[in-house]
């Protein structure tokens, strides 16, 4: 049973992405080097910071590009949030007695600020910062704190926080709301991979706290797949909407979500996508259904049956996203069918394309 959680602190509790891609540009732009897009920083940033600056600027010293780095982060890190689910899960872990550690390379004049204004300090039994290589803290860690390496969790975004937890013999789960893109996540091999803390939470309550190393939690294996419902959003121009999500491997796709028991598939559609884009909807038609099984393109394994539709908004195209999409585009029908999509997404606008077209 788990009783200790270590977290990391950027991308795991707090949203501080924004800030450090900036401040990463800014050291960039002093070496004399082009900046990154966004999605490039994701996809290549990596710690050690040591390692990661050793790759793209070996001729500037370190001490140097901290200088820039911290400099600048200080004028841009007010962009900072919490996480959404972050100081539910604190609270719910503080009630269930579990001791929480914060162990994170965050720079302490930075997580002075931070934890100031998300009050999240309070929850944490003592925090480990500016720590370069959470591998060589970690067993450090366990032993000054007395942590049963059996009976505890550490939580990050990152390669290097599973790495670090594979280092202390401890558990590890990787949460997608933070740096580090699902395939490298994966590819570190954590016992568990959550969209965000509280679908640890609920995994956690379910399993009465156990969790089964190493492979992924036991609650995900379900006997019966999994209703959901989605659309292709049109708006008065016969553009689509287009969202992308860190849970379906970066790729862009179509809101929706599940069936609730007791929910008609269009109540469900018009309660999915209100939730995940405000928009409301109308002229509802049913496209096809389609069997997603073991998609290697989702977060966990998993068996959907896809119900898919196509509809248009009924009040203009305004969008707020929730915390379950990262980005989102209006897009003709052929711009869709040229992006990153994931297969379910590409094999409705096919079925959409082809009945206009007879």
């Amino acid at each position: 049973m788990i009783r200790n959680i270590i977290f990391d602190w950027s991308g795991t509790l707090v949203d501080d992405l924004p800030a450090v891609w900036q401040a990463t540009n800014h050291v960039f732009r002093q070496a004399g080097l082009e900046e990154w897009t966004l999605d490039r920083f994701r996809a290549e940033f990596s710690l050690p910071f040591r390692g990661f600056y050793d790759r793209h600027t070996p001729h500037v010293p370190m001490a140097q590009l901290e200088d820039w780095f911290h400099g600048h982060f200080k004028e841009v890190q007010d962009v900072m949030q919490e996480l959404p689910h972050a100081r539910v899960f604190l609270e719910y872990c503080r009630e269930r007695g579990v001791r929480m550690f914060l162990l994170s390379t965050v720079h302490r004049d930075h997580f002075a600020k931070q934890s100031a204004e998300t009050e999240f300090l309070q929850y944490l039994e003592r925090a480990y910062v500016e720590v370069l290589d959470k591998r060589l803290k970690i067993l450090e860690l366990l032993a000054e704190n007395a942590l049963d390496p059996g009976e505890t969790l550490f939580i990050g975004d990152m390669q290097h926080d599973i790495e670090t937890a594979k280092h202390g013999g401890i558990f590890s789960c990787a949460v997608l709301t933070g740096y580090t893109g699902l395939d490298q996540l994966r590819a570190s091999r954590p016992d568990l991979i959550v969209e965000h803390l509280g679908e640890l939470q609920r995994l956690l309550d379910r399993n009465g706290w156990e969790i089964a190393h190493p492979a992924l939690d036991s609650a995900n294996a379900k006997l019966f797949p999994t209703a959901t419902v989605g659309a292709l959003i049109f708006d008065s121009a016969g553009n689509v909407l287009m969202i992308r999500t860190q849970k379906w491997s970066n790729l862009w796709g179509i809101p929706g979500g599940k069936i609730k028991c007791g929910e008609n598939s269009i109540d469900a559609l018009r309660r999915e996508i209100k939730e995940e884009t405000d928009l409301d909807i109308t002229d509802i038609r049913f496209v096809l259904v389609q069997d997603c099984i073991h998609s290697p393109e989702f977060y966990r394994d998993a068996h959907f049956v896809l119900l898919n539709y196509t509809c248009h908004c009924a009040d203009g195209t305004n969008v707020r996203l929730n915390d379950e999409a990262q980005e989102f585009r209006w897009v003709t029908v052929n711009q869709a069918m040229g992006m990153a999509l994931n297969q379910p997404t590409r094999t409705l606008l096919c079925a959409v394309t082809d009945g206009r077209s007879k």
